[in-house]
């Protein structure tokens, strides 16, 4: 039982499961080359660093349809595509690209965002604090947490968000 002078806090975080990404990527990639109808058309889809996944084909079209497959294992996988930023295909000579970003971390804008819509929205006994890439949510009542929880999930915001160290 937690004592009534001690707040419960949890964090917000927007992280993504790497080894869930990695394991889509490599479903999609196995998907692609036994594929018949991306038979001959050069489709490919890669690592390229640590958070940028490059996937080529001959045309648009087959390129996006590369994205389209890996965004279905991302889902079977439980990878948020709020996670994935996906550019537009660009002509790279011969062939058309799409690049990838994995979305880590809460930017301050975004963080700033949503403790703004909790001061305004949410119970009054609920404080932020913003820290690094994290908002910190704390108050003396678990209910009042349960409650912001109730509303960040509903603003639906640009980013794949978990709740964290809940406490």
């Amino acid at each position: 039982m937690v004592p009534m002078a001690q707040d419960s806090s949890f964090d917000i975080v927007s992280k993504v499961n790497r080894q869930e990404v990695d394991n889509a990527l490599n479903q999609a990639a196995k998907e692609i080359h036994q594929r018949y109808d991306f038979k001959g058309v050069g489709a490919t889809i890669v690592w390229s660093g640590d958070d940028l996944i490059v996937m080529t084909a001959s045309s648009e079209d087959r390129v996006k349809a590369v994205l389209d497959v890996f965004q279905t294992k991302l889902v079977k996988r439980g990878v948020s595509l709020k996670a994935i930023e996906a550019g537009e295909p660009r002509q790279s000579g011969k062939e058309v690209r799409i690049e990838a970003r994995l979305r880590e971390g809460l930017s301050s804008e975004l963080a700033k965002k949503i403790a703004k819509l909790i001061r305004d929205e949410g119970p009054k006994s609920v404080k932020t604090q913003i820290q690094g890439d994290e908002l910190r949510v704390f108050s003396k009542s678990r209910d009042d947490l349960q409650a912001v929880i109730a509303l960040v999930k509903e603003a639906d915001f640009d980013a794949a968000l978990q709740f964290v160290n809940y406490r």
